[in-house]
């Protein structure tokens, strides 16, 4: 794990698979691990906007409600998984700050006043912050998952980054469900290794955004990337966030969730 210079801001992660991080899951231990100890590396937020893999729309959407409910977006779990609650309270003013920022830089974007929280937040943010006493608010994902438009919704965030604000970018950095190892046993795979490793030299290597962003632009030229993410839902988040920071970020988890390699990435 990577001790930054200053606390990150925005960071990317893998929210691996469901409710399992929290039901004991022995798959998931190194994430639950990182997470569980990742809030003093990040700013100490006044607020918090996570970007779901979980929710996507015709426009980018932000939840408005005062106290989401809980969103069990999940099926086939045990009983445990539908009595988890994170009863963060919402932030209506920062959703529509949020969209009049937005709106400011031509993206015309909508607030949902009653959806909940999906497991893309609550999962993470059980581990990271489980006093769930800092207020959260989702962003979805936009319909067509087209990389220029969600680069570019992270670089119209930017005048909303003013120190207080953390975002998170909640998804998967391998996302191929067929390919998971439903055990606690990891092995070898070189086309996820080339993808996790092209990842890590794009946004964490390269120095130049105009470059990291063209290569994110470019995603599925990247070494077995349709392997890796068949549907790039879990991918979009790390868009996002690339284009909010602007610059080059740095390894914060390399491991294995679900027996693959997933990736985790910070910005200060």
């Amino acid at each position: 794990m990577t001790t930054p210079q200053k606390p990150f801001h925005t960071v990317y992660f893998s929210h691996g698979g469901g409710p399992l991080p929290i039901l004991g899951d022995p798959g998931h231990f190194a994430m639950v691990e990182f997470m569980s100890a990742l809030a003093p590396q990040l700013i100490q937020p006044e607020a918090i906007i996570v970007v779901s893999a979980h929710w996507e729309e015709k426009q980018p959407t932000l939840l408005g409600a005062e106290n989401p409910p809980m969103f069990y977006d999940y099926y086939g779990f045990p009983e445990a998984a539908y009595r988890i609650r994170y009863p963060a309270p919402g932030s209506p003013e920062l959703a529509a700050r949020a969209r009049e920022i937005l709106s400011e830089e031509g993206i015309q974007a909508a607030i949902n006043p009653t959806r909940g929280f999906d497991h893309g937040l609550f999962i993470p943010l059980s581990l990271m912050y489980p006093q769930a006493d800092i207020p959260a608010i989702q962003l979805s994902l936009i319909r067509g998952l087209d990389p220029e438009q969600h680069l570019r919704l992270g670089e119209a965030l930017r005048s909303l980054d003013d120190g207080k604000v953390l975002f998170i970018g909640s998804g998967f950095s391998f996302h191929n469900a067929q390919a998971f190892s439903w055990s606690s046993e990891a092995a070898p795979d070189p086309a996820n290794d080339a993808f996790q490793d092209w990842l890590i030299h794009t946004c964490a290597k390269q120095t130049d955004y105009a470059l990291i962003r063209q290569a994110l632009l470019n995603w599925e030229k990247a070494p077995s990337a349709r392997y890796c993410h068949p549907r790039e839902e879990h991918l979009m988040p790390l868009l996002v966030c690339a284009g909010l920071a602007g610059k080059s970020g740095a390894v914060i988890f390399d491991d294995a969730i679900l027996g693959k390699r997933g990736i985790a990435l910070g910005w200060e």
